[in-house]
């Protein structure tokens, strides 16, 4: 018999099926969650392309290789962005 705190233990390992797939401009493809899926074409972020399985692709080029850090946009594409930031992000955490 299993009790109640090993039945929500077991609810949360489960991962989340990733029944999405999206397709970079490079032609390179990912597995992502239909939620997320839906959330990126409600941005405007990806177009819906087939439906079994449910496709898409990025609208923008580089779209895949932006990345959020400390609410500053960064295009993984230009590595001199990404040190440029972490520097002066190092230098005003350095401050404080």
């Amino acid at each position: 018999m299993s009790t109640v705190k090993e039945k929500s233990k077991d609810k949360k390992k489960k991962k989340k099926k990733k029944t999405a797939l999206v397709i970079c401009r490079d032609r390179k493809e990912f597995w992502t969650t239909q939620s997320q899926f839906w959330q990126w074409v409600r941005e405007g972020i990806v177009t819906k392309t087939d439906d079994n399985p449910l496709t898409g692709t990025f609208k923008r080029e580089h779209e895949e290789l932006l990345v959020l850090l400390s609410n500053t946009v960064l295009n993984l594409a230009h590595p001199n962005h990404m040190r440029e930031a972490l520097l002066s992000r190092r230098v005003g955490l350095a401050r404080k």
